[in-house]
C-alpha cells in the first residue's frame, strides 16, 4: 500500500496495528502522508457560533445542551440574523476563513429554515466559507441548504457503532449515516468526526476511525474532539484520556483519510502548546478560533496566533483574502484579544 492510497475497506485489525505501531513510526508515517496532500505549515481556521442554545431533546451523555442533562445552561432561542452577521464579521476580522453555525436541535423545523437559509446566504456573501450543524436532515432540507450556498454540513458519528448506544439512545447510528448521505448527495461537503475520552475502549476509537474512513467518500473535514467534561452530564466524572492516545488518534486519522482536513477541535483548552504542536505534527491542519465552542471554552484567537508564530504556521486563506489583507487580519487578531470575552458575552 502506498502511504497515501485512498481506501474504504479498512478492517479493525489493520486500524489496531496502524494505531499501535511505535510512536515515532506512526508520527513519521502521518507526517509523510500529510506532506503529500497539504502544506505542512498551514492550518485552516474556523469560528463556531451557537445560533440556538440548549433544550435539545436528544440524550447525548456528553452534551450540556441536552434538556435531559441538568447543567444549568440557559436556553436561548434562534439568534437574529443581524447578530449572526455581527459575529461573522468579528470572526473574519481575526483571521477565520470559515464560519460555522450550530443549533441545538434534533432536526430543524420547517418554520426555522427560511431564517437559517438567510444566515447562510449573508455569511457566504461576506466571502467566508459556511458550515452548519443543525442535527438530522431530510433529503429536502439538505438540498435547500445546498441551494442557499452552504459549503459544509457537520454531522458527527461521535463514536464506534458498538459503543454508540452507551452514549446516545434517541437517534440511531443509521440516522447519522442517512444525514451524511443526504448532505453528500445534495452537493455539500461533509464534516464528520467524533469524540474520544468518553469512557470508550481503545477498540471503539479504532471503530470510529474505521467507520469514517470506510464511508463511500471520506469526509472533507474530520473533527477529532477530546471530551470536555461538564458538570451535570453523565460523563462529568469519566476518567481522563491519556494524551498520547489522543495524538495517536489524530495521526491514524491522517493516514486513513489522507485528503481530509483533520480538525483539532473540542478539548484544546486543556492542551498545552507542546501537545497541540504534536497534534499538528501528527497531521491536524484545522482548528476552531475563538474563546467559545458552542457552550464550552476554547483558547482565545491571540493565543493561537502566538502559537502559530512559534511553530512557523500560516493559516489557509479564504476566498476573498489577498496577501496583504490576510496578514493584516492576523495582526488584528493580536490587538483584539482583550475584547473577545466582552464580544461573545454580548452575542
Amino acid at each position: 500500500m502506498s502511504q497515501s492510497e485512498i481506501r474504504h475497506d479498512w478492517t479493525l485489525t489493520e486500524v489496531d496495528q496502524l494505531f499501535n505501531q511505535p510512536f515515532n513510526d506512526l508520527m513519521f508515517q502521518a507526517q509523510m502522508v500529510h506532506r503529500q496532500h497539504f502544506n505542512p505549515n498551514e492550518v485552516q481556521v474556523s469560528t463556531l457560533l451557537s445560533i440556538k442554545t440548549g433544550a435539545c431533546p436528544e440524550d447525548c451523555k456528553y452534551c450540556p445542551q441536552s434538556a435531559r442533562n441538568k447543567t444549568g445552561l440557559q436556553k436561548e432561542q434562534l439568534l437574529e440574523v443581524a447578530k449572526v452577521i455581527k459575529a461573522a464579521e468579528h470572526a473574519k476580522s481575526v483571521g477565520s476563513t470559515r464560519f460555522c453555525m450550530g443549533a441545538a436541535w434534533s432536526n430543524p423545523r420547517d418554520r426555522d429554515m427560511p431564517i437559517v437559509l438567510d444566515m447562510v446566504r449573508k455569511v457566504r456573501g461576506m466571502g467566508m466559507e459556511t458550515c452548519m450543524t443543525l442535527g438530522m436532515l431530510t433529503a429536502a432540507q439538505a438540498q435547500q441548504l445546498s441551494d442557499a450556498g452552504l459549503d459544509y454540513y457537520n454531522h458527527n458519528l461521535d463514536t464506534s457503532p458498538e459503543f454508540y448506544d452507551q452514549i446516545i439512545t434517541t437517534r440511531t447510528y443509521q440516522d447519522r449515516l442517512n444525514t451524511i448521505d443526504y448532505v453528500r448527495n445534495s452537493g455539500m461537503k461533509v464534516c464528520s468526526g467524533g469524540i474520544i475520552g468518553m469512557g470508550e475502549k481503545a477498540q471503539d476509537r479504532y471503530g470510529l476511525l474505521k467507520a469514517l474512513a470506510n464511508l463511500e467518500q471520506h469526509p472533507d473535514s474530520v473533527p477529532i474532539n477530546m471530551l470536555v467534561k461538564v458538570k451535570g452530564t453523565p460523563l462529568e466524572n469519566v476518567e481522563d484520556l491519556e494524551h498520547f492516545e489522543f495524538i495517536r488518534t489524530i495521526a491514524t486519522a491522517r493516514i486513513m483519510m489522507p485528503k481530509s482536513h483533520v480538525r483539532l477541535s473540542a478539548g484544546r483548552e486543556k492542551m498545552n502548546e507542546q501537545m497541540q504542536a504534536m497534534c499538528f505534527l501528527a497531521g491536524a491542519n484545522s482548528i476552531f478560533y475563538g474563546c467559545k465552542l458552542l457552550t464550552t471554552s476554547n483558547p482565545e484567537e491571540s493565543s493561537d496566533v502566538q502559537l502559530f508564530k512559534k511553530l512557523g504556521i500560516n493559516t489557509e486563506r479564504g476566498r476573498e483574502y489577498s496577501d496583504e489583507a490576510f496578514e493584516a487580519s492576523l495582526i488584528d487578531a493580536m490587538k483584539l484579544s482583550s475584547q473577545d470575552n466582552m464580544f461573545y458575552e454580548a452575542t
